[in-house]
């Protein structure tokens, strides 16, 4: 009983003297901030103790204070909401943050982002920084992503179906695969360097800014294009047919005029182009139907002849019985 009772102490002693040790804080300019703060800084001292800071739920808003190095936020286990933007930050641990929920960190100096732990992550704005790549397989909870302004290549989409408003603009993405992410209203992909675009699975989608890029081709064709907010495709000058749910109220509706296309765009139920969507056409798609080649019923190619059976093959792969008389 006796080991039990100082066994119990000895824990309660370490516990309080974890508490009680002091947060590394470099960054004087953040240490200031935290000081500041008496919903952090509760015993009002010159320093942040691990207890004050572990059960500090939020928000953190140390937003346009000048900071270099947010080491010592990782002490914050229990935050929620974290706000360092419009800083001068180039690397950021929030490994030990998992109970955050909304980070902004734009217009700083990150090169890198980990959020693979931060799987309650529900809104991130990470524009305005110098980002090569966004892991974001993790965060299937996220429903608000900016990131604009960086240099992605790449953005893969395919686990977070939650996604509400998707802000990518001004980056060098060539490609976006939009199929898993049915709840998404607004999209802004301008600047970029698409040459393909189809968002006819985006039921929800009622925002759409894509000009700028490189398309060939583009499917709007989602059901919705009568309710939506804002449409801009212009300056794409390899563009000539969008896919739309009415030709005619597109057509009446958005303009060259209107900045919303370039004089060259057309609408179309069926752009038949490689955005387009076969299997949800309002009409049956026919290939387009070529001769090949002509041959006689011994197998051989031969030209067209008179008062002789032969056999035309064509570009879809049907045949024709042909027998040409006077």
């Amino acid at each position: 009983m006796m080991n039990t009772g100082i066994t119990s102490l000895l824990i309660i002693l370490f516990s309080c003297s974890i508490n009680a040790q002091n947060v590394n804080i470099p960054d004087v300019n953040f240490k200031a901030y935290l000081l500041g703060n008496l919903a952090i800084n509760t015993n009002a001292d010159t320093e942040i103790q691990v207890g004050e800071a572990s059960v500090f739920t939020g928000p953190l808003d140390c937003s346009d204070q000048s900071i270099t190095d947010l080491t010592g936020v990782e002490a914050f286990t229990s935050l929620t909401y974290l706000k360092c933007h419009d800083n001068q930050i180039s690397s950021l641990d929030i490994s030990q943050n998992t109970d955050l929920i909304e980070l902004n960190c734009h217009h700083n100096l990150l090169t890198s982002l980990d959020v693979s732990q931060n799987i309650d992550l529900t809104s991130l704005h990470c524009h305005f920084n110098s980002l090569t790549s966004l892991n974001l397989s993790t965060n299937t909870a996220l429903t608000n992503l900016f990131c604009s302004n960086n240099q992605l290549t790449s953005l893969d989409l395919w686990q977070n179906s939650a996604l509400s408003i998707l802000s990518a603009s001004h980056n060098q993405i060539a490609s976006l695969d939009l199929s898993q992410n049915s709840a998404l209203t607004q999209l802004n992909f301008r600047g970029n360097q698409l040459t393909t675009l189809d968002v006819s699975q985006n039921t929800s989608l009622n925002l759409l800014w894509c000009y700028n890029n490189e398309l060939i081709c583009l499917n709007m064709k989602n059901g919705n294009n009568i309710n939506f907010l804002a449409f801009q495709a212009y300056n794409n000058p390899n563009l000539t047919c969008i896919e739309v749910d009415d030709d005619t109220w597109s057509t009446t509706n958005w303009t060259s005029s209107g900045g919303n296309i370039d004089g060259i765009v057309s609408f179309s139920m069926n752009c038949n182009n490689a955005c387009t969507d076969f299997l949800n056409l309002n009409v049956i798609y026919t290939p387009s139907k070529e001769l090949v080649k002509i041959i006689d019923l011994m197998g051989r190619e031969t030209l067209p002849k008179k008062d002789t059976l032969l056999i035309y093959i064509y570009t879809d792969g049907s045949t024709k019985q042909v027998f040409e008389s006077d």
